[in-house]
């Protein structure tokens, strides 16, 4: 069976907790870009989306440069452990209606599970129709 660590997108792009939130902003001012994943010595401290920037920096008149991500990151919603079989991460994926869900080892930050390479990785993983060896010999 397949791991989620197989599937993964290693080395994902973080950034420290003390970088200013306007390196964040930059980041996100990009449309692939819909979150950022913030670390502390590789532990995964949380995530800053656009609408964190807009509530805990725009909003509240903080300045961009002085203000630090690790202050305003949120804590993500969910993580998976990198060792969890590949078919129950999907599942999980589904039933929480999650895109991009990151990876931790013991809170470290290792990846990102994507469901659109999973659903691609488990398409490859199952044999053909109509292949020979998943025909029982009568």
């Amino acid at each position: 069976m397949s791991k989620v660590r197989e599937a993964m997108l290693s080395e994902p792009r973080t950034l420290e907790a003390s970088t200013p939130a306007a390196e964040a902003g930059q980041l996100l001012a990009r449309p692939e870009v819909r979150a950022v994943f913030v670390c502390d010595e590789g532990r995964l401290v949380g995530v800053v989306t656009r609408k964190t920037l807009v509530r805990e920096v725009v909003a509240t008149g903080r300045d961009p440069r002085e203000t630090r991500v690790g202050e305003i990151a949120e804590e993500p919603y969910y993580t998976l452990d990198s060792e969890l079989d590949l078919e129950e991460a999907f599942r999980f994926l589904e039933e929480h209606d999650a895109e991009r869900v990151p990876v931790v080892e013991g809170g470290r930050l290792v990846g990102v599970l994507s469901r659109e390479l999973v659903q691609r990785r488990l398409a490859e993983d199952e044999p053909p129709e109509g292949d020979p060896e998943d025909q029982q010999q009568v």
